[in-house]
């Protein structure tokens, strides 16, 4: 292969590493999608009645690790499928093994059994089954459940997202779809309890295996058996089709509402020289903000913060500061607070906006357990607000929206909340990555309870995850292969990285954020390709942008234009966003999926330009390749795997 021609998955995926193959198994009106190993997209009848069942091995960090399959035997008829198969896990010398059973029948029942052990010992956060319910049409819909001790309890499924878990000791699930059908999920061989996963972003409630208030990691010895068992029944039939009809998916533009939010990017200080060296192309972002993350605990000092500063204004962007604190006691929380803001005082520009954060924040308190000792967060803000007069102080988690859900500043003390994302802190697959962006409307409809009046700013976020709230660090990732928390992730570098930062911009820009920082510059969340220790197939780390160069930049330039909101006939077909300019309605959308999509534009829009696998090689030469737009023959577009389109109607 030359340089010339990427192959088509490093096009869309970053990788040479080929998706998942998912395999559709259907008894009469109940279908699954197999993946390999787990259930997707469990339908009766047309309609999703469960998102996924998984078995799942997780190490002391939270890590999924992946199995490997043997004796994999796949039985179907009519109205009966059978899944068998044997599987293997191993971490750091120890291993689980375990056999697997799937059966599903036409009548509406499909169980899903585990038995297996560990021959070595086994260290492990959780190792069983999970369960996931989706989230529309079913959050705040009634349900029942069962206890472990036989009783029944009416609940419901949250609407605002609970920071703990809403069910606890849980044998039975059941609710009604909002076609009408009746579906109940039995887990057997121990205790379950739910956690809302749209804390994660992740498109779904989570019900899994051992409380957490039990010790975690724990150890499953040798010979030890680990016997569960899933039985999902679902009865009646689905009021009305619950998929498309056929045809293109029809795009209709409503009213203004708001405004497109400031677009920013983060910077790590091991990454301002590369950004400084790149500094001509860089600035033809236009991007607004630029976060500098200062950390003492990895040495950061006044040199690092003025190289930061130094790139921020070389880019023509506002340095915001995000400082972690490292003192817990707030005495010396206020003198290093203090301390750092004479160290910026003698830079040549101030920090518009300061964001600050305990360091203990950064990881993860588990509901139930104690919070480590930290700074009083009043008490940190008005130090920090006295360190950096003229400037605005934000408050709330570097870490995940969790985090902030659970631990709420006082914000009386506060100018803005903020907190970020990632996208694979529970799954790397291709299908669960991109179903996040069906739950940032969710946590955008959230977070006005936690920031109660004030503006919230979101990111620096990315598909990966530049720190881990749950264990030692990300997952590194030498292999560029897909798995759940990687720090490089190799779909930033692709195609579907560029549909899933417009979808993240979209959806929180439509929810209210005043501001929007996508991952960062260079490095593993970057726009363009530098030198890294990782593998960056096709990329020869001179610069070369990667296709979400393109969606940053497009979006930077719409700034405080009012938002139009986009109206689809299929939900969640398509994802975007719409804006007024001076030359007429600027719309932007993605293909969400890995399949083609007809897309019928709203009316009279003339002139588009795509971004898409067979542009890949052009975009990563040319800046402004969605500036070329050229007329439309007919207003139906045909959209390929991840594609993105820009497209214009002239005033």
């Amino acid at each position: 292969m030359t340089h010339s021609d990427p192959s088509h998955a490093v096009r869309l995926y970053g990788t040479e590493e080929l998706p998942i193959q998912e395999r559709l198994a259907g008894a009469g009106p109940l279908s699954v999608l197999f993946d390999g190993a787990n259930l997707r997209d469990i339908r009766m009848h047309g309609e999703e009645v469960i998102r996924a069942i998984s078995f799942v091995v997780r190490d002391k960090d939270w890590a999924t690790l992946i199995p490997e399959i043997v004796r994999l035997v796949v039985e179907e008829d009519d109205d009966r499928f059978r899944i068998t198969y044997r599987a293997g896990v191993a971490s750091k010398g120890e291993t689980f093994e375990y056999e697997v059973a799937i059966q599903g029948d036409a009548a509406g029942v499909l169980t899903y059994s585990a038995r297996g052990n560990s021959p070595t010992g086994l260290l492990t956060n959780r190792t069983g089954f999970v369960v996931l319910h989706p989230i529309e049409g079913v959050s705040g819909a009634p349900a029942t459940i069962t206890h472990t001790n036989g009783q029944r309890v009416a609940t419901g499924f949250p609407v605002e997202i609970d920071p703990v878990q809403p069910m606890m000791d849980l044998r039975e699930i059941s609710h009604r779809t909002p076609g009408g059908l009746e579906v109940s999920c039995l887990m057997e061989g121990d205790a379950f309890e739910m956690e809302d996963q749209r804390n994660w972003t992740d498109a779904s409630y989570k019900t899994y295996v051992r409380p957490l208030a039990l010790p975690w990691p724990y150890r499953i010895e040798p010979g030890d058996v680990i016997g569960q068992k899933i039985t999902l029944t679902v009865k009646g039939s689905p009021k009305a089709p619950s998929r498309g009809a056929g045809g293109p998916v029809v795009l209709t533009l409503g009213e203004a509402e708001g405004t497109i939010p400031s677009l920013g990017i983060g910077l790590q200080p091991e990454d301002a020289s590369a950004a400084l060296r790149h500094v001509e192309t860089l600035h033809q972002l236009g991007v607004a903000h630029i976060i500098c993350h200062h950390d003492p605990r990895r040495s950061h000092d006044a040199e690092t913060l003025a190289r930061q500063v130094e790139a921020a204004i070389a880019l023509g962007a506002h340095p915001w500061l995000e400082a972690v604190v490292e003192h817990v006691d707030d005495a010396g929380a206020a003198a290093e607070i203090d301390a750092l803001g004479k160290v910026v005082a003698k830079l040549d520009h101030r920090f518009t906006t300061v964001l600050v954060s305990p360091a203990p924040d950064l990881k993860c308190t588990l509901p139930g357990s104690v919070w480590p000792l930290a700074p009083a967060p009043a008490k940190l803000y008005a130090a920090t607000r006295a360190a950096f007069p003229g400037s605005r102080i934000g408050g709330g988690m570097f870490s995940f929206f969790t985090e902030l859900n659970r631990k709420r500043p006082p914000t009386e003390a506060i100018d803005l909340v903020t907190f970020t994302t990632a996208a694979i802190f529970h799954a790397g697959d291709d299908r669960s990555l991109m179903e996040t962006l069906e739950c940032l409307p969710h946590i955008a409809r959230t977070v006005p309870a936690i920031a109660t009046g004030l503006p919230y700013s979101v990111g620096p976020s990315a598909i990966g995850l530049r720190d881990n709230p749950y264990g030692a660090a990300p997952v590194a990732n030498p292999g560029n292969i897909r798995q759940a928390v990687n720090f490089n992730d190799p779909r930033q570098r692709g195609i579907m990285g560029a549909a899933w930062n417009l979808g993240y911009f979209a959806a929180f820009a439509e929810g209210g954020a005043e501001a929007i920082a996508l991952g960062g510059a260079v490095g593993p969340f970057g726009v363009l390709s530098v030198p890294m220790p990782f593998p960056q197939p096709w990329f020869e780390g001179k610069g070369e942008l990667y296709p979400i160069w393109h969606i940053a930049r497009g979006l930077a330039k719409l700034k405080g234009c009012p938002i139009r909101s986009l109206r689809s006939s299929v939900a969640g077909a398509v994802r975007g966003i719409a804006a007024v300019t001076e030359k007429g309605i600027e719309l932007w959308l993605c293909n969400p999926s890995p399949n083609t999509v007809e897309v019928r534009l709203p009316e009279d829009f003339t002139t588009a330009a795509i971004l898409d696998a067979s542009s890949f090689v052009a975009a990563s030469r040319q800046p402004d390749l969605l500036d070329r737009l050229t007329p439309v023959e007919t207003q139906t577009l045909s959209l390929d795997s991840y594609a993105v389109v820009r497209a214009l109607r002239q005033i």
